[in-house]
């Protein structure tokens, strides 16, 4: 049997202390012992990108990180961009803008593109595509999805925001 070991992070504004094995993925952390479902786990290999969380800000690949990484971080998942049940503006141009197909890889692809929209609030349609190339979508050829990231980016600079 393996020692477990305790754990602290802050998930979604949250402060969590666990005690996991030292082998328990992020993915699996953030899904199985915080409920948290929103991730999901597709090809388990990092390919997808449909684990992707925030870490301290940056897009990271939950299925390939141990949670054990995390230790002391600040981890956003899907479940943090709704606000008291409203929609963020990236999310509100996903449905506006039929950026979302079955609905596997988009939380996901919020994510990479919540922190790309921070780094870059005015992007050109070749580097939302860029952004876009670590997350697979099976449903799309992805027009619509780059046409709402184009939109959430144009919403935020006109309410003076800038943020995802």
């Amino acid at each position: 049997m393996v020692d477990k070991q305790k754990i602290h992070l802050t998930v979604n504004g949250t402060a969590y202390d666990r005690e996991i094995e030292p082998r328990t993925l992020l993915s699996d952390f953030i899904r199985h012992h915080l409920d948290l479902t929103g991730t999901h786990v597709g090809c388990e290999h990092g390919i997808c990108g449909s684990c992707t969380i925030l870490m301290d800000g940056l897009p990271v690949r939950s299925c390939l990180t141990f949670a054990l990484q995390a230790e002391g971080k600040a981890i956003e998942t899907i479940e943090s961009l709704d606000k008291n049940g409203e929609l963020s503006p990236l999310q509100n141009a996903f449905w506006e803008n039929q950026g979302l197909q079955c609905g596997f890889c988009t939380p996901g692809i919020l994510m990479s593109m919540k922190a790309f929209l921070e780094d870059n609030p005015k992007p050109a349609r070749d580097e939302i595509r860029e952004a876009l190339s670590g997350n697979l979508c099976r449903c799309t050829g992805y027009h619509d999805i780059v046409d709402s990231v184009v939109a959430a980016a144009e919403a935020a600079l006109s309410s003076g925001t800038a943020k995802a």
